[in-house]
């Protein structure tokens, strides 16, 4: 299963010193993982809401493949429109999600705000 998952700049850089295999574990006021099942819906989060918060103004839409049988362990949640589908992941299992990504999670879309004052990274 194809999923999606917008992220900034620091959580990018954490996946990247995981060679693009895994996602960072979830800070304590994080209490789950939420990838997302289209990239329209991590389209937006990274553009309208990551572009928009400090540290960073950048966000980036990683896409990464999930074992189907494993996928199928959890329930898709809609949190707004019927675009707006994700699944929850305990943080506690993020570990074993992990595990279960096929080959390497790709960044395939970049934005970047107003207030950003890196490099921009072309794709």
């Amino acid at each position: 299963m194809i999923l999606y998952r917008p992220v900034g700049l620091r959580e990018l850089e954490l996946i990247a010193q995981a060679n693009f295999k895994a996602f960072p574990p979830r800070l304590p006021e994080q209490p789950i993982f939420y990838p997302v099942l289209n990239f329209e819906y991590a389209k937006q989060i990274a553009r309208d809401w990551n572009t928009k918060s400090p540290p960073s103004y950048a966000g980036f839409v990683t896409q990464f493949e999930v074992e189907q049988a494993y996928f199928e362990k959890f329930e898709v949640h809609t949190v707004g429109n019927c675009t707006h589908q994700e699944l929850w992941i305990p943080a506690e299992e993020l570990e074993e999600f992990n595990q279960h990504i096929v080959g390497m999670i790709k960044v395939v879309a970049a934005y970047y705000g107003e207030s950003f004052a890196g490099k921009r990274v072309a794709l």
